[in-house]
């Protein structure tokens, strides 16, 4: 997910939620020391079109892809990313993103699945959402501004991880990533024509692979 948008929740805290707010920095900067930065996949491209298979070996393989996405991320100057989004078609991103409290969040989730939240927890956000595959277009669109993602972290152990605002928006665009849905595919024709135009109209200002 690239950069942009807002709203806030009180949540509280919960003892099966992961802590994701410590060493932040450390964290994230080890991941991206041993990780060597990938172009970006556009949208076009088979693999963001289709559901992702999921991580089955929680191995060193795993383990150079997940500090692969730190550094391209990074590259990208995005929050969230998607391992089909440097072309590797299995279920798993990463995100390093402030919510609406400026609190930063840096995790990793194989396999994510969104919770469904009761109704009084579906309360809606319409903000402006972009993708770092949907380079320089940008389009409102409605979320829930609370999310909870269960999967699993890079050693294989279930995790729960819980976001509101501009980070919840995050866990959802990019546990869509995994089943082959872009934000715009979210939108009305309309306004997906338009953030396709404004793609087109636009420079990448990170590397990307071209759709030949």
């Amino acid at each position: 997910m690239s950069q942009q948008s807002q709203q806030e929740t009180d949540q509280p805290v919960d003892g099966e939620f992961i802590v994701d707010t410590e060493d932040c920095e450390e964290r994230e900067l080890a991941h991206r020391e041993r990780g060597t930065s990938r172009p970006i996949t556009v949208v076009g491209n088979p693999v963001l079109h289709r559901e992702c298979k999921d991580v089955t070996s929680f191995d060193d393989e795993l383990a150079q892809l997940i500090d692969d996405m730190f550094a391209s991320q990074r590259t990208a100057e995005g929050v969230g990313l998607a391992a089909n989004q440097i072309g590797v078609d299995l279920k798993v991103f990463v995100y390093d993103c402030m919510d609406d409290e400026g609190v930063r969040h840096v995790g990793t989730v194989c396999n994510p699945v969104l919770e469904d939240l009761p109704a009084d927890r579906r309360i809606l956000d319409d903000s402006n959402e972009g993708c770092l595959s949907v380079p320089t277009a940008y389009a409102s669109l409605a979320r829930p501004d609370y999310a909870v993602v269960r999967g699993q972290d890079a050693e294989g152990n279930p995790i729960r991880v819980q976001g509101t605002g501009y980070f919840a928006r995050c866990l959802q665009h990019e546990t869509d990533h995994l089943y082959g849905r872009l934000y715009i595919d979210r939108l009305s024709k309309r306004d997906r024509k338009d953030a396709l135009r404004q793609m087109d109209e636009g420079t990448p200002r990170y590397p990307v692979v071209a759709n030949d």
